[in-house]
């Protein structure tokens, strides 16, 4: 009964994607990331104010599981400290690759994925847009890995 949720959880994502349009100005940090398995690509963009994002969204085409993904994780940084999604991305990496974490409350949507660790060839499905994360994060000045 759980699993048939999360994949309503995916799918309404997937469909519906939050936050799917391209951010412009000079101040918005972008990466674009192509999963080198599938041919998924997406460009991630954020809007960082004083180590906070603002506004988190995504343009890109993609798998189910990837979109679902960036989609999950554009509603859950928005307003978060850059410390913050430090913390939540490392909490879903561990979940995707481990299927575990002891900070579930944290992931919000995004823990619906936790069924991709049993699917290793969909790991980096999962992760790429928190890896696009972690590379606009990684080149802020006071990331913290």
């Amino acid at each position: 009964m759980l699993d048939h949720l999360y994949r309503t959880v995916i799918m309404d994502h997937y469909k519906h994607k939050r936050n799917y349009e391209r951010l412009t100005g000079d101040h918005i940090k972008k990466a674009h990331y192509k999963n080198p398995t599938c041919g998924d690509a997406m460009t991630l963009f954020l809007d960082i104010e004083q180590e906070v994002v603002k506004k988190a969204a995504f343009i890109g085409e993609g798998c189910s599981i990837s979109m679902a993904s960036a989609s999950m994780m554009s509603e859950l940084i928005k307003n978060k400290s850059i410390k913050e999604i430090s913390t939540m991305r490392k909490a879903f990496e561990e979940l995707i690759r481990t299927g575990e974490t002891d900070q579930e409350e944290l992931l919000g949507d995004s823990l619906s994925l936790q069924g991709v660790h049993a699917l290793k060839a969909r790991h980096n499905c999962a992760l790429m847009t928190w890896q696009a994360l972690h590379k606009i994060l990684n080149a802020e000045e006071n990331y913290q890995n």
